[in-house]
């Protein structure tokens, strides 16, 4: 069996960790010819290439930027990727036959490649692991608005995508829901949860918390909430800053934030002229130092804008209950991230326009520490119940031989 996976993230090799490697690894594992396009950036000098790396093959495809650099340009890049994975595939893959075409949003622009893909392997099924609701999201945080002629553009390639595919795995329940909503001609038995996954690890926690703390400047004797990851405008970083600004002062707990994004320098400049104790901001660390820093950390942070009417569900959920840690969801009302931590007993939500909220949570945990040992293992227990690789590979495969 053959798949093909389309990826506007960076690939190289898949012995990394992440939602996408972890997939392709399951797929080699179980015996599958895994095929990958990637973009390799022009930042990076490389032309376009086929490789055969830890028993698959990458076919990287030479872009314009579109990972850290002006909308302009990333705005061109993700409209000729199209054409551009296209050729090449049709370049170096055009005598292999799929028996899967698989593909993730972003982006939503790579319907030619799909449709060229399924009208040369017509037995092959196609399925959209839909990470992100475009153009829809963009308009929530004020983007354009939904009367524009972009708008318009880009909800016409969201359908027709939608379309294209088979079958359209969501990541939670709510993704679900608002998918069918929003799009009438989208049948029930097309549409399922595909959840964000990982592979465990056989021993995910470190055992000296105390020097890993030390290496990083944190205090060893309290509990430490965590946020890491992207820093950008769907995160809401000035609801962010207002819930470390009400919690500044306090003596028993500190707070950690780890990332970078467009709204990074907001964040590091309000730290600075603030200068307050019990909070560190750290900018984007290597994989390895920042699943330390993790494991030595007790809570996690998650945040959301208060706009979203799309049920957004990060990813950075995972590692903090992999590492048997609760969590804190401050988002919007429409995702059930929160709620659903909520009533599988791992976490806490409140909406992310209400810092008193935020702060009650936090007390909650402060004021119970052996509350945050209960509850990081009934996260853990939750991640190997619903967010193993196995659950996403098994959802996905069901379909190959119906």
């Amino acid at each position: 069996m053959k798949v093909i996976f389309l990826s506007v993230s960076r690939i190289n090799r898949i012995e990394g960790r992440g939602i996408y490697p972890d997939l392709m690894r399951k797929f080699r594992d179980e015996g599958w010819d895994v095929y990958i396009v990637s973009p390799v950036e022009r930042q990076f000098g490389q032309p376009t290439a086929l490789k055969q790396v830890d028993g698959v093959h990458v076919l990287n495809v030479k872009t314009l930027n579109i990972q850290k650099t002006n909308v302009l340009e990333k705005g061109l890049a993700t409209i000729l990727l199209e054409s551009q994975y296209k050729a090449a595939i049709k370049k170096y893959l055009s005598d292999i036959n799929f028996d899967l075409i698989l593909y993730a949003t972003p982006p939503i622009t790579l319907n030619s490649v799909i449709s060229y893909l399924k009208q040369k392997n017509q037995n092959a099924v196609s399925y959209l692991l839909l990470k992100d609701i475009f153009p829809q999201n963009a308009v929530d945080l004020g983007m354009f608005k939904q009367s524009s002629l972009l708008y318009k553009y880009f909800r016409r390639k969201e359908e027709q995508l939608y379309r294209r595919s088979d079958y359209i795995g969501c990541m939670s329940p709510a993704n679900v829901k608002f998918l069918l909503k929003h799009n009438k001609f989208v049948s029930a038995d097309r549409v399922e949860v595909a959840p964000n996954s990982l592979e465990v690890v056989a021993h995910p926690i470190v055992e000296n918390r105390t020097q890993v703390r030390e290496k990083f400047g944190l205090p060893a004797d309290r509990p430490i909430f965590i946020y890491g990851g992207n820093l950008g405008k769907p995160q809401g970083i000035p609801f962010l800053i207002e819930c470390l600004e009400a919690n500044a002062n306090r003596q028993d707990c500190h707070f950690v934030v780890v990332g970078n994004g467009t709204e990074y320098s907001k964040l590091k400049t309000w730290s600075e002229k603030a200068n307050y104790q019990n909070i560190t901001i750290l900018s984007r660390l290597p994989k390895e130092d920042y699943d330390l820093l993790v494991q030595s950390c007790d809570v996690g942070l998650i945040f959301l804008d208060h706009r979203f009417t799309i049920p957004n569900y990060p990813s950075r959920l995972l590692s903090y209950i992999e590492y048997k840690m609760p969590i804190i969801a401050a988002t919007d009302p429409n995702t059930d991230v929160g709620t659903i931590a909520q009533e599988n007993g791992y976490g806490y939500w409140c909406e992310s326009n209400d810092v008193e909220a935020f702060t009650n949570c936090v007390n909650k945990f402060v004021n119970d520490k052996h509350s945050i040992v209960e509850m990081g293992e009934n996260g853990y227990k939750y991640l190997l119940a619903n967010y193993r690789i196995e659950n996403t590979y098994d959802v996905v495969v069901e379909h190959i031989n119906k």
